[in-house]
């Protein structure tokens, strides 16, 4: 294969979010298949279907303080202690005029009662119940499907299942779990100078750090990194790790090789692989510059830069919504709203990604902007966030209520 130089023509390059527009709109994606896992297993995948109450919930009214039920039109005045209904239990019959049971928080109410008396608003003589105030039908009582009605479409295709989910799960007896199955997705480390991190690295060498975070953020977007061996700089090396990687895989992420020059690899091969190829390389943002958005049929193969916090921020703040489409529903990272503690700059027209660090202070979220140092290994793990400067904003000025995106 012949190599060829790439020259970025600033005003053809654009911004990440038409960029990633363009991709979407040029290649399909979608999640490579469905699988019932068990319920503890569901943490973290993405609901393949619809998920409707069995039941109503609570499927009787239930109490919603200790106290004693009663029948409300009795009220004010006193009622006989006739009982009291456990946990798990219920009462026998109807409750008639002049009587009063027990119940805990979450008990069922019996049958002719319509109403729960606090145990702080009422008064025990022997075995009576004084209570010295009117109280209104349904006061201090959950209804009958109050949470969940039959039918009612709860959670739809595409949830990110989390620990409330679980609970909803479990508590409609889905045991197994319709989930997208994880795409599969090869990591690609390329450069001479790589080595792994557990040799000592020779001048001019250095350890492959990229895989193993690019790795994590696409593990915790709910994909399978799978890890391929690391790809030399010779001619027609890439092309054919590629082509291999995508036989097994539904997408490919690169780092390395897609900078300008005679070493911009990564373009190349993909568009020897086939239609549509590189959609983007080149986008008007810092850092990230020399990124690559491209794709084999429906399978993305993306170009990360080769510098470490350029591929982190680039893969954590672009690369989201490519991934999402093929987990089967939104990756969304968690956001605040912080002071920043001080001026952060950009260059007009660009949009860049400034890495933060969060703190507490005087009471409130600031957000401290880091030195953005594209080739740092250790910038990303100092800082717990990044924030946005719009290509039409220059600066933002320390005290300005900035919104912050936490890495994923």
């Amino acid at each position: 294969m012949e190599q060829r130089g790439f020259v970025f023509h600033e005003e053809n390059l654009l911004s990440p979010a038409d960029a990633v527009a363009t991709f979407l709109a040029r290649v399909t994606l979608a999640p490579s298949g469905v699988e019932d896992v068990a319920l503890d297993d569901a943490f973290g995948r993405t609901l393949a279907v619809r998920v409707d109450a069995d039941d109503d919930y609570p499927n009787a009214p239930r109490s919603a303080m200790d106290g004693f039920a009663v029948r409300a039109a009795c009220m004010p005045g006193s009622a006989r202690v006739v009982g009291e209904i456990s946990m798990g239990g219920t009462w026998p019959r109807p409750l008639c005029d002049g009587e009063a049971v027990r119940i805990p928080t979450g008990g069922v109410v019996p049958a002719g009662a319509d109403a729960v008396v606090p145990v702080e608003n009422l008064r025990l003589d022997g075995d009576r119940v004084i209570v010295e105030h009117a109280i209104a039908a349904g006061e201090n009582v959950n209804p009958r499907g109050c949470d969940m009605r039959h039918g009612e479409p709860i959670m739809l295709p595409g949830t990110r299942v989390g620990a409330s989910a679980l609970g909803v799960l479990a508590t409609l007896g889905q045991v197994r779990v319709p989930v997208f199955r994880r795409p599969r997705i090869a990591v690609i480390s390329s450069g001479d100078e790589l080595v792994e991190p557990g040799r000592v690295p020779r001048p001019g060498e250095i350890r492959d750090s990229n895989r193993y975070a690019v790795a994590g953020t696409l593990r915790a977007a709910g994909a399978l990194p799978v890890h391929r061996p690391t790809v030399r700089d010779v001619p027609g090396a890439l092309e054919s790790a590629l082509r291999e990687a995508l036989a097994d895989c539904d997408a490919a992420v690169v780092t390395g090789g897609s900078s300008v020059g005679e070493r911009d690899l990564t373009p190349a091969a993909i568009d020897a692989l086939g239609a549509p190829g590189v959609i983007a390389h080149g986008l008007r943002v810092k850092p990230g510059k020399p990124t690559v958005l491209g794709a084999v049929g429906c399978k993305p193969v993306i170009g990360l830069p080769g510098n470490p916090t350029s591929a982190f921020l680039i893969l954590e703040a672009v690369m989201l919504p490519i991934v999402a489409g093929l987990v089967g529903g939104p990756v969304t990272a968690q956001t605040a709203m912080a002071r920043l503690a001080s001026d952060a700059r950009s260059r007009p027209g660009w949009t860049w990604f400034v890495p933060v660090a969060l703190r507490h202070e005087a009471g409130a979220l600031t957000a401290h902007p880091l030195p953005l140092r594209s080739s740092a290994v250790s910038l990303t793990a100092r800082a717990d966030a990044y924030l946005t400067i719009p290509a039409a904003t220059e600066m933002l000025a320390a005290g300005t209520m900035v919104e912050v995106h936490r890495f994923i």
